[in-house]
């Protein structure tokens, strides 16, 4: 069993930055591949980021590449999401969730189907 909490979600200005935080509890996180997933008003829950077990691996939207890195920390049972240059079509409720499905070596987006547990979600706000 996993349980996650985002948070660091916020307001920000097109341009600016922010990180997320999603902190687990359980034996299982540093054997869990991780994704970032959001949900903009009105749309679907869609893939951002997904990162392996160790953090060897990582696989990003082709909507975020070069603009969010996914990096974790085993030691702090932690995974973030860096968000740079942001713009006002980020602005969704971010999720974080853990699997114990994902391969090692994570070579296109990972369908949320293979996710076995998920946080509450964090609002992040991008005015123009």
């Amino acid at each position: 069993q996993v349980h996650l909490v985002e948070s660091g979600g916020g307001l920000v200005q097109a341009g600016g930055s922010l990180r997320l935080s999603c902190a687990a509890s359980g034996r299982t996180f540093s054997s869990s591949a991780m994704g970032w997933f959001r949900q903009a008003p009105g749309k679907g829950r869609e893939f951002v980021a997904a990162i392996n077990y160790s953090g060897g691996s990582a696989y990003y939207a082709d909507s975020v590449k070069g603009r969010l890195t996914i990096s974790r920390d085993n030691a702090k049972n932690t995974v973030y999401l860096q968000m740079n240059s942001l713009k006002p079509e980020d602005t969704a409720v971010y999720y974080c969730a853990a699997s114990t499905r994902v391969g090692v070596l994570i070579r296109q987006e990972t369908p949320e189907g293979l996710y076995d547990y998920w946080g509450q979600g964090t609002q992040v706000t991008v005015s123009s």
